[in-house]
């Protein structure tokens, strides 16, 4: 793994999809919702997030031809992110995300993706030079819902592997992409035995294999090859374990959430950034550090919850670092 002294172009390069979050802001006089626009998918949440904090990083993924897709490149590039690896497709809309949100900012999420831009990515456009030039590649399973994105997935993973990148994976779960829920299933279990570090929602776990958090992670980690398992509880925090050490940590208190969007995107880029300047590998870290990594990503990801949106939502690094030094035991 190209991790320690190496040095790359890239930290992390992400794959998959870029699409535009509609969410709600209000209802107008007939009762239809009135939706606001936000730049969405999450690889380019994971990797706003990194940029935020202080990492390099590139986007391989594709676009329609239209004022969106324009705006989400616009938007990455904004944030820092290399988009050299965008493609533009002039016979595909950009893929829209409708979400509804409850009483509690949660949200859940209906598509107009029939197809979208995002799903046509073809293994021939993957740029092979920008996975050969970073330390991590880090992808989701929506990538692997149509062809011939999913070979293009494919692709990228078989092309990282080959130059020794770490891999990185949040299954991302999105039950209405997939035709069938066994489907998501032989994904998503396939996709876990190619990483290295996974970031997993208890509800995630709880759907493969009816476990427990703790239970989830000891099979990534016994099973599936996986050396660092974060699983996300929600508002309660994260579990996280390696073989050494397992850490759990709650999230801040006093946190208003308005919008639960993209905060576990947010939290695993957090995580990344991280654990990156360790210089190490999974393996390697003290329980000291794990513990450091997740305490940094669950206070980011709470802190992004109280603004809409994905990617313009990612606190800045003084205001984790003044959250954690709030809290009791930081």
């Amino acid at each position: 793994m190209k991790i320690g002294r190496y040095k790359a172009m890239y930290d992390v390069i992400a794959l998959g999809e870029l699409l535009i979050d509609f969410a709600p802001q209000g209802k107008n006089e007939a009762g239809y919702p009135i939706l606001a626009a936000n730049p969405g998918g999450a690889p380019g949440n994971f990797l706003a997030a990194l940029n935020q904090y202080g990492c390099k990083t590139a986007m391989i993924g594709k676009v329609g031809d239209d004022l969106f897709g324009r705006l989400l490149i616009g938007t990455l590039n904004r944030a820092g992110i290399d988009t050299q690896g965008i493609r533009v497709d002039a016979g595909v809309f950009t893929t829209l995300a409708f979400v509804s949100l409850d009483a509690s900012g949660n949200r859940d999420f209906s598509f107009a993706r029939k197809p979208g831009a995002d799903t046509c990515l073809r293994p021939e456009e993957i740029d092979e030079s920008l996975i050969a030039n970073a330390k991590a590649f880090h992808f989701g399973t929506l990538s692997l819902t149509d062809e011939p994105a999913a070979a293009a997935t494919r692709k990228a993973i078989e092309l990282a592997k080959a130059h020794g990148l770490l891999i990185s994976l949040d299954p991302n779960l999105r039950k209405p992409l997939w035709n069938h829920e066994a489907d998501a299933k032989d994904a998503i279990e396939w996709s876990l035995r190619q990483a290295d570090i996974v970031k997993i929602s208890d509800e995630e776990i709880a759907f493969l294999w009816g476990l427990s958090p703790e239970e989830g992670a000891e099979k990534l980690l016994r099973e599936y090859g996986v050396s660092l398992a974060y699983v996300t509880l929600g508002p309660k925090g994260c579990y996280a374990a390696t073989a050494s050490h397992n850490v759990t940590v709650n999230s801040p208190s006093g946190i208003q959430v308005i919008d639960t969007t993209g905060a576990g995107d947010i939290f695993g880029g957090s995580a990344m950034s991280q654990f990156l300047q360790y210089q190490k590998a999974p393996s390697e870290l003290t329980e000291e550090e794990l513990n450091h990594i997740v305490r940094f990503a669950c206070t980011a990801a709470s802190l992004s919850t109280q603004q809409h949106g994905g990617i313009t939502s990612v606190p800045t690094k003084a205001d984790v670092w003044e959250k954690m030094k709030r809290q009791i035991g930081c």
